[in-house]
């Protein structure tokens, strides 16, 4: 519940300081006083607009505050623990706006984005404006105060989430079709290509193998006469051969390392280098032997290297690459290919999501036109209170299949008839403005009793509303304020009478500045107070009785 309200410099409010209490509080004053101005700078903590010209001129900036304490509040309790913003059993948030219009928030003394405040005021208190029946003409406003009639935060979190899942993978799907249609002339141009590397059907290694064989066979005359002449050189001289030359040094190294011992080793080195220079030969002669020189070979590898450089060029990649080349286009229309099957994959997704979103869309459905059925009786009742004694009030939940929506498949209207006889017609159409008034208050009292928020605030809802109306209405709030905490800012006595306390709002000009106040009424200045209500400027021992009538009555 709200404990305590501190403003300063908000428009005419120079400083104000309200402790407040359970049970139900009235607010009042002369017109013109700022009854809502409270409610307007409480409105400022709990997230609302901010504007310069909400600071106090002359002033450099407005600052509001709001103490909550959060016994039994444990939805605002959980929220301030997830985002690590608990201390203790009270909550305090602070907004300040300076003359140029910046804004700061804060929650227990931590600064916080706005949108925070928002989120933790909805679980704070709940504001019934005196314009609430203009929000009521609207659709999703009705189906708003259904759900929260009815309780339908889990229904409608998974409704939302299972319709968020079903069109996401109806959009992935969608996606999926459009590329499938861009693909089909890349898959077209990727089998072409595909089938001429298919008929070329290059090995891994064939370029490598194929570029050397073809430098082979096209030097194989000046490879077979230089092997010749090397062979001459080293073994088969005629004159003069390497071979030869060995064998003449080797004998006279023999002969002198006789003379010497440190020449000992120098024979066999030269020996081992005669070895080495018939090894050698042996090659050569067998390398010369294996070269033959086939036309048909010739005229086959230069054909195939010729067809495998014009195949690269035409792909734009380096021959050694084609193998690769072909293995990545294969692997690339698979890709195409599979794209195919996972359309049929993501269709039998999107029709298995949707269907989960049916079951929920079906389960919200039916606990809404249950709680449709409830409410149209709780409304009908308080609304012949209300001094529509004919008057039916009807909720009307249409399953819409063609419109699916995060809030499910449904459509609600609020019907009413006002005289006997009359059909069931939307509200809009068939209710007066007094009338409006009064079936917006019968709403907003009977959904207020099954809202969480601990605080419940109504801003002059009572307007249009006197007489005996009024203080069935005044009694409505006060069996209200038994079982939660109601501030309600009304111009009527006996609505003001029924509050557990009274707070009263005046102002002052001094010294040419105007200020406004707000202080809380003991039992006396509460009589003095409702008689000016019931009698106007003149309060005579006639309108002191009614008064006192009043507050007993109560």
């Amino acid at each position: 519940m709200l404990a305590h309200l501190s403003v300063n410099n908000f428009a005419i409010v120079k400083s104000l300081q309200l402790e407040l209490a359970k049970g139900m509080t009235t607010i009042t004053g002369e017109t013109g006083a700022g009854k809502s101005i409270a409610i307007d700078a409480l409105g400022l903590c709990l997230g609302g607009r901010a504007e310069a010209g909400m600071v106090r001129p002359g002033e450099e900036k407005t600052e509001v505050s709001a103490a909550f304490l959060l016994d039994n509040n444990i939805h605002a309790s959980r929220w301030l623990e997830d985002n690590d913003l608990l201390d203790g059993s009270e909550c305090i948030l602070r907004r300040i706006i300076t003359k140029e219009g910046r804004s700061r928030a804060f929650i227990n003394g931590s600064p916080v984005p706005l949108s925070q405040l928002k989120s933790l005021g909805q679980l704070l208190v709940n504001i019934h404006g005196q314009h609430a029946h203009h929000q009521l003409m609207k659709s999703e406003h009705q189906m708003s105060m259904l759900d929260q009639y009815a309780g339908h935060v889990n229904l409608t979190t998974a409704t939302r989430k299972a319709y968020q899942k079903w069109r996401q993978a109806d959009n992935q799907l969608k996606q999926l079709r459009e590329n499938s249609q861009q693909n089909l002339a890349q898959k077209q141009l990727l089998e072409y290509q595909i089938k001429e590397l298919n008929e070329l059907a290059i090995g891994e290694e064939e370029f490598t193998e194929l570029e050397q064989e073809h430098k082979r066979l096209a030097n194989s005359g000046e490879l077979a006469a230089t092997c010749q002449q090397v062979i001459e050189q080293l073994y088969e001289g005629e004159e003069v051969n390497a071979l030869g030359i060995l064998q003449t040094a080797s004998h006279s190294m023999i002969q002198i390392a006789e003379m010497d011992n440190a020449l000992s080793e120098l024979p066999n080195l030269i020996s081992e280098a005669m070895i080495q220079i018939e090894e050698a030969n042996n090659e050569l002669r067998s390398y010369l032997d294996s070269i033959d020189v086939d036309p048909a070979r010739m005229a086959f590898v230069e054909e195939r290297f010729s067809k495998v450089m014009s195949v690269s060029r035409k792909h734009s990649v380096m021959p050694e690459e084609l193998y690769q080349h072909h293995q990545n286009l294969r692997q690339e229309i698979e890709q195409l290919d599979c794209s195919d099957e996972r359309i049929e994959m993501i269709e039998a997704e999107v029709e298995s999501l949707y269907q989960a979103f049916l079951v929920s869309a079906e389960k919200l459905h039916k606990s809404r036109s249950r709680y449709a059925k409830e409410l149209n009786k709780l409304i009908t009742k308080s609304m012949h209170e209300l001094s529509m004694e004919k008057a039916q009030f009807s909720i009307e939940v249409m399953n819409n299949n063609e419109h699916p929506s995060p809030l499910g498949m449904d459509s609600v209207c609020f019907l009413v008839s006002t005289n006997p006889g009359q059909p069931l017609q939307p509200i809009s159409k068939v209710a007066s403005g007094g009338e409006l008034s009064r079936i917006s208050l019968a709403i907003q009292v009977i959904t207020a009793q099954k809202v969480d928020t601990p605080s419940l605030i109504f801003d002059e809802v009572d307007v249009g509303i006197s007489g005996p109306t009024a203080a069935v209405v005044g009694r409505m709030l006060r069996q209200l304020g038994e079982s939660t905490q109601v501030l309600c800012v009304t111009h009527l006595p006996q609505v003001a009478g029924c509050g557990h306390q009274q707070l009263f709002v005046a102002k002052q000009t001094k010294k040419g500045h105007t200020e406004t106040q707000m202080h809380c009424l003991d039992q006396e200045q509460r009589i003095s107070e409702l008689a000016r209500l019931l009698g106007g400027s003149e309060i005579t021992q006639s309108t002191l009785a009614n008064a006192k009538e009043l507050l007993i009555a109560a």
